[in-house]
């Protein structure tokens, strides 16, 4: 027995009821951060999803208004940045438009690649981009995982209903 999928005609739920969904689900914080040769860059992020084991892929959204699409989008590599529960701040200033976010009290280097990095964080991925798929107003970000570093110890910092948290 085969069966069809219709497509149904509808354009979807309004954005603030999109958004009032997902502030009951808990999601994980990150800062991707990458650098194309003008300079770091780097964006909050709640989207990032383990896409694959073999090859180990991994996912995230980025809005193509964002300041940080033009650099992504010409990037070959970007580090995901996985914030500690102490870093809430961090967060915050890599979710805040129009400001250097690089500048201190930021705290981050450089791997020997030349990619930007946070210090302090709970650990991150070193990922080279694959593709950048179109989604909406946003482009999906799927990337193959070169390296990995985890700090022992660091909790994660959560995003829930508007709010940070810690577990």
């Amino acid at each position: 027995m085969t069966s069809a999928v219709t497509a149904r005609p509808t354009a979807g739920i309004a954005p603030d009821r999109f958004r009032q969904a997902f502030r009951r689900h808990p999601a994980g914080v990150v800062v991707i951060t990458a650098d194309v040769g003008g300079g770091p860059v780097g964006f909050t992020a709640t989207s990032l999803t383990s896409l694959s084991l073999t090859p180990p892929l991994v996912s995230f959204g980025i809005a193509t208004t964002s300041s940080s699409w033009p650099h992504v989008q010409r990037a070959a590599t970007a580090v995901v940045n996985f914030l500690a529960d102490d870093q809430e701040s961090v967060a915050r200033t890599f979710a805040t438009s129009g400001i250097d976010r690089f500048a201190a009290p930021t705290d981050w280097a450089r791997l020997p690649d030349g990619e930007p990095v946070l210090r302090g964080s709970a650990g991150w991925l070193r990922v080279g981009i694959e593709q950048l798929v179109p989604a909406g107003d946003h482009r999906l970000v799927i990337a193959r995982v070169e390296e990995a570093h985890v700090e022992a110890g660091r909790g994660p910092l959560l995003f829930h209903d508007g709010t940070y948290h810690s577990l």
